[in-house]
């Protein structure tokens, strides 16, 4: 058999394989548009870490129906993570835009564009690694996520799996780990001061600095503009 036939046949075989990956993905985003996730590539992640220290450690973890999650909480992230999560297909273009030139200038990574749905799609399939292929995979994710679920189906699971501390994930726990009451009860303050986290939890847990608080302060004072799904 010459070298071409075999590289031909080995092209496909990684193409199959590629494709039988999509429809695994496409398989779970179907199936989650109607039962809940229990668990996530970062919870897994981040369990086989905690677990390391202590083979008995569990993840703080609930799942509570939309409904039962504040609508202040709602607003927070929306205001502080993306404020056009209502409009857009998924990906916010100027965002990133602005995010790369801000990143150019800098001479560094300190902003991001990514939308809720994108950090959704990576939290549930994907890891914290940053390279081409997980941003490709994270943008093809992104679109199933858009095409099988509405606004608020997205935003319902991102509120329940996204982590918030070490081994915190979720809404629910971060109420009660923060604050000490279920995620139904937080006040317009209390949303805004954990929404701001979201970007590096487990860093924010250990420690709240005045400009993160001051951050807070001002999505709080962008949250009534917030749309919420």
């Amino acid at each position: 058999m010459s070298l071409l036939r075999l590289f031909k046949r080995a092209l496909l075989v990684l193409v199959l394989l590629l494709l039988a990956w999509q429809l695994w993905l496409f398989g779970h985003v179907l199936w989650w548009n109607w039962f809940n996730p229990s668990q996530t590539s970062f919870m897994s992640l981040r369990l086989d870490e905690l677990r390391e220290k202590d083979p008995q450690a569990r993840l703080k973890y609930r799942w509570v129906p939309y409904k039962q999650i504040s609508v202040q909480l709602k607003r927070a992230v929306i205001a502080a993570e993306d404020d056009k999560f209502v409009d857009h297909d998924g990906f916010d273009w100027e965002g990133m835009q602005k995010a790369l030139e801000k990143n150019q200038k800098k001479g560094k990574a300190v902003a991001g564009g990514s939308t809720i749905s994108q950090q959704l799609a990576k939290n549930l399939f994907l890891t914290p690694s940053k390279s081409y292929w997980r941003k490709a995979e994270e943008a093809i994710i992104t679109v199933m996520i858009e095409l099988v679920w509405d606004k608020r189906r997205i935003l319902e699971i991102y509120l329940n799996v996204v982590e918030w501390g070490n081994g915190i994930f979720g809404a629910e726990a971060a109420a009660q780990r923060y604050f000490g009451i279920p995620a139904a009860q937080l006040s317009a303050a209390q949303a805004a001061r954990i929404a701001v986290m979201l970007p590096n939890p487990r860093k924010f847990e250990k420690s709240y600095p005045p400009r993160l608080a001051a951050h807070a302060a001002r999505v709080q004072s962008r949250m009534n503009f917030s749309e919420v799904p």
